[in-house]
């Protein structure tokens, strides 16, 4: 007699940028049927898997953004595959907290404007930040000649100055967001890509 019994999801994992979370495996194929799946979650602090918007879906992801709030809760995800009456083992995750797992982008520059001896930018977050965070933006720039030593420096506003620069010269930044949280533990976010201007003559 053939098994009763599916294949479950494999490459099952939370994918989390800016705060956009979801969980992703890869499909199962069988011979007939379409197979469909189902999720279930639970908080690290309540030990009882419970449904969620995602109960016999044929997709192999399901967005929790909406549903699942809370960045500083653990979560902990389960899915298996469903054929008829058959159903596949579940699989498990490790435990998720948004805000220290999600991927923080980088910001985005919304302008420059150029003078002779600076670069005034404006930024925009990638994700709006809650009452225990504090939200600054890291900033490395240097001079696009051959050898480049880099300058860092950080602010928490979203229009800064970058200042004492050369005149008629090509300067270029990049810009990350630093995340602290509660604790002082600190996370950093991803680079943006280099931004190149020169400045103007006096």
């Amino acid at each position: 007699e053939p098994s009763p019994h599916l294949p479950a999801p494999k490459d099952v994992m939370v994918y989390s940028y800016n705060f956009r979370s979801s969980l992703r495996w890869s499909p199962v194929k069988v011979d007939r049927g379409v197979v469909l799946y189902t999720v279930h979650f639970k908080t690290g602090a309540f030990n009882q898997w419970d449904e969620i918007n995602c109960t016999r879906i044929t997709q192999t992801e399901c967005s929790f953004t909406s549903s699942l709030k809370e960045r500083r809760w653990t979560f902990l995800f389960r899915v298996r595959s469903e054929l008829g009456q058959a159903t596949s083992d579940w699989v498990e995750t490790d435990p998720f907290v948004a805000q220290i797992n999600t991927i923080r982008g980088p910001p985005k520059v919304n302008s420059v404007i150029v003078s002779s001896d600076s670069l005034l930018i404006s930024v925009s977050p990638p994700f709006g930040s809650e009452a225990d965070e504090f939200l600054q933006y890291h900033v490395s720039y240097w001079e696009n000649a051959t050898t480049t030593t880099k300058k860092e420096t950080e602010t928490s506003n979203a229009l800064f100055k970058i200042k004492n620069l050369k005149q008629l010269t090509l300067y270029c930044f990049t810009i990350r967001v630093e995340l602290t949280l509660h604790l002082d533990r600190q996370i950093h976010g991803l680079q943006s890509i280099p931004e190149c201007y020169r400045t103007t003559m006096s």
